[in-house]
């Protein structure tokens, strides 16, 4: 390769010796052999923080597999569930624990033993200086020490070994100890984690979910459509506000947005009091799958109120789709279609009867119109989200992290689609006066759902990405919902079920060969003859209907099985998780997890289902991936500098 003499002279800045250029050489060049680390996927989270946490702690059983074949022979179950279990919750486990031990001390000392063994094989992959990063800073030298000794029987260091254990114990700080080695393993089980989309709606606590992402050592977030609508109601999105309203109301899911975000619901709730007062908004009730605890009159009362914003909403998207025709949603409005007189309401040539025809604020004549107190409503709503300091910074945390799709390790993930037509060609789209199809459609729309955030307040660019980030929501072609149509007006108000039609991408269908997934693999610069894959959420694997969710070859895997409590019933299970690790791809699917108290108290762990979905023709190794290949471009950058500085074309500094 010819150097650029000036590319060299700014490495030699940081490199500016032979010494320290080589010493670089030898650290990447000896890391490129170490074995890949595990990547974890998960979508469709929905909220549902409790088994969201508890699938990040056994690293959807990746912890439970290093001990037992550590301890498989040498343990029985219930002692390794035992262990499993305190490392999933170490403070909440050890308060149990050592209430009912015989022999504290005692258990102490080879609870500790069995602790520094597992993070002695989970940290086998990383360079000592990397597992370094993630060491406590009040016993981080101590658990470097034990978990790199060399504890054979007979070594130099077996009495430094066993006195340092003891010494813990003696000390009491056994407990804070555990906790702290606990979390070790937690952290170096998992090298990368990637999120498929779908973090919020429908589950009790998507903040808690996001909470715990921001301090996560590593991951990436393909955004889903119930994220962008977040994302755009951040951003100030009247229609996206009364979309999450909504949606949270019909869920009975107030706590995310009262206790997590402060959302000031008073105004809201007042304004539907007073215009639905006799109105007993039947087609309205809340669902309760998170069963929560609410009285008749609470649901009568939110039933009100779930009416009162689901108006406001549909008037709200109508004004978008008249300004942007280009979104080629006219089929969504619906306020314009009702004959108020006779309470029916005529599509595509066909009248219906409405199941509920009272509209108090609508106007016939400008029927997307908002009356005053609903302009006065939407805008101390707006006030209250973009207030909001937790939303906000959790919205920016989606924007640095996320994205439409990701490109890593030969591995495509997006959350939704690939918009196409029925003969696989990809679907042209016009954006922001711009065509495009396949990946430039998705760079166009991660743009544009930038712009909706980050652009100049008031600026046509602002406003147009406000817009788009609810055209993702439920566009006809938005790549992260995939239907033609979402008919939440009609499920509302009609009786006849064919109306609610909403009719999949041909992508879908076109998606199980695996001919067009390569087509898809190259359209975005991954080999499909290569170990690659499509990873993919956002469609529920409907497991009781015979649906797989390994498709095409085993070149698409669709990784959505449920975790949401409100989708169970119809896929069979709780979720999928997926793991790629340096032999391959394994599936991990899940039955339902009962709750935190009884994974503590009665060690019931999530039973999970892990299956081998595709063998690497050899075992991966840093090299091989993204990683290994940016090293090794800087190996021969560095070692183009060690040249330079030989023959003196570059001064030594």
């Amino acid at each position: 390769m010819n150097y650029d003499i000036d590319y060299l002279n700014l490495l030699a800045q940081q490199y500016p010796t032979v010494k320290d250029a080589s010493r670089e050489i030898i650290r990447l060049q000896s890391r490129q052999k170490l074995p890949k680390l595990t990547e974890h996927f998960m979508s469709d989270i929905h909220g549902e923080y409790e088994s969201f946490l508890h699938i990040l702690k056994n690293a959807s059983g990746v912890i439970k597999d290093k001990i037992t074949s550590i301890y498989g022979r040498t343990l029985s179950e219930h002692d390794r569930q035992t262990l499993a279990t305190l490392i999933y919750y170490p403070a909440q486990k050890l308060e149990i624990i050592k209430r009912e031990a015989d022999d504290l001390d005692d258990w102490y000392r080879i609870t500790l033993y069995r602790l520094i063994e597992i993070c002695r094989v989970v940290a086998a992959k990383y360079t000592r200086a990397t597992v370094r990063s993630f060491l406590p800073a009040a016993f981080g030298s101590t658990i470097d020490e034990l978990i790199h000794a060399n504890t054979d029987y007979g070594s130099d260091k077996t009495e430094y070994y066993n006195e340092t254990i003891s010494t813990i114990v003696e000390l009491g700080q056994a407990d804070d100890f555990i906790v702290e080695m606990s979390t070790l393993i937690q952290t170096l089980a998992i090298g990368k984690l990637h999120i498929i989309g779908d973090i919020f709606d429908r589950g009790p606590r998507a903040d808690i979910i996001l909470d715990t992402l921001l301090n996560y050592h590593s991951l990436d977030i393909q955004w889903g459509n119930h994220d962008v609508q977040w994302m755009g109601a951040a951003a100030g999105s009247l229609a996206c506000i009364a979309n999450v309203l909504s949606i949270s109301t019909k869920y009975s899911n107030f706590d995310c947005l009262e206790d997590g975000y402060g959302i000031n619901l008073r105004p809201l709730t007042v304004f539907a009091l007073e215009t639905y007062a006799d109105d007993p908004c039947e087609c309205f009730i809340p669902r309760n799958p998170n069963m929560v605890a609410i009285s008749k009159h609470d649901v009568d009362f939110w039933a009100k109120v779930h009416k009162a914003v689901s108006v406001i909403e549909f008037k709200l998207e109508g004004q978008i789709i008249k300004r942007r025709p280009e979104f080629m949603m006219e089929s969504h409005l619906m306020l314009d279609k009702i004959n108020y007189s006779d309470g029916t309401i005529t599509l595509e040539g066909k009248t219906y009867k409405l199941k509920d025809s009272n509209f108090p604020t609508v106007d016939p004549e400008n029927p997307f119109e908002l009356t005053a107190e609903e302009s006065e409503l939407m805008e101390l709503l707006r006030m209250s989200f973009l207030r909001s300091e937790k939303l906000q910074r959790h919205v920016r945390f989606l924007y640095k992290k996320g994205s439409m799709y990701t490109t890593h390790n030969n591995n495509l993930l997006y959350h939704g689609c690939i918009p196409m037509n029925g003969d696989g060609s990809f679907k042209t789209v016009k954006l922001a006066g711009e065509k495009v199809s396949g990946k430039s459609l998705m760079d166009k729309a991660d743009r544009l759902a930038r712009d909706g955030y980050f652009a100049r307040p008031g600026s046509p660019e602002r406003e147009y990405g406000k817009d788009f980030l609810w055209f993702l929501w439920c566009g006809c072609f938005s790549p992260v919902y995939g239907k033609n149509k979402m008919t939440t007006f009609e499920r509302y108000f009609i009786e006849d079920e064919s109306t609610w039609t909403e009719i999949k991408d041909d992508y879908y269908r076109l998606a199980e060969s695996e001919e067009v997934c390569g087509m898809i693999l190259r359209e975005f610069g991954i080999d499909p003859d290569e170990f690659s894959h499509i990873i993919n959420g956002h469609v529920p694997v409907k497991i009781k209907k015979g649906e797989k969710p390994v498709k095409a070859g085993g070149k698409l895997l669709v990784i959505d099985g449920g975790l949401s409590r409100a989708y169970q019933s119809v896929t069979g299970i709780a979720g999928y998780t997926l793991l790629f690790n340096s032999h391959g791809l394994l599936l991990s699917e899940h039955d339902a997890f009962e709750s935190v108290e009884s994974a503590i108290k009665e060690e019931k762990d999530i039973h999970s289902t892990l299956d081998v979905i595709d063998l690497a023709p050899k075992r991966l190794l840093v090299e091989d991936t993204d990683e290994g290949r940016a090293q090794s471009k800087k190996i021969l950058d560095l070692k183009a500098l060690v040249d330079a500085y030989k023959s003196g074309k570059v001064k030594q500094y």
